[in-house]
């Protein structure tokens, strides 16, 4: 599944709108955990895209066919920009520049490699059973770059 973004700011709540219409079909709930970092997720790495690159980008979304307790969703933006994501130390008044940071902090995985004649950023959500009340959670990844933040420059 993949959603053409275009290099506007109003993208972003599309991108999420998109997001939650596809979590229903996969047995994902909108009350999930998973689903709420999800979106988190989806907006970081879309706004990144829009508002550093200026460039068009693609969001995917690799989602579980049906409920399962436990499966990998994989987030995509690719865009045609070809500079890398770069390091940003941030003050803590400062109200932007922490989109990276969160996306280490919140994945369990992550990364980039170069497409063609831009480059992709991912992500991946561990979806595992065992709540305390019996929801579905997933497995949070733990940031190894405290007080660091990315965005692609």
């Amino acid at each position: 599944m993949q959603l053409e973004i275009r290099p506007d700011p109003a993208e972003v709540g599309r991108a999420r709108k998109w997001a939650r219409s596809r979590l229903a079909g996969s047995g994902i709930r909108d009350d999930e955990s998973l689903a709420e970092t999800l979106i988190l997720l989806v907006s970081e790495l879309v706004t990144n895209a829009v508002v550093h690159t200026g460039c068009p980008a693609v969001l995917r979304l690799s989602l579980p066919s049906g409920v399962t307790e436990s499966a990998t969703v994989r987030l995509e933006v690719a865009d045609r920009s070809d500079r890398a994501p770069v390091p940003r130390c941030v003050d803590g008044e400062e109200t932007g520049g922490r989109g990276l940071a969160l996306v280490d902090g919140l994945a369990d995985r992550w990364g980039w490699s170069p497409e063609g004649a831009g480059k992709r950023i991912w992500c991946e959500l561990d979806r595992c059973a065992g709540s305390r009340d019996g929801a579905t959670a997933y497995s949070g990844g733990a940031s190894a770059y405290e007080g660091l933040a990315y965005e692609a420059v």
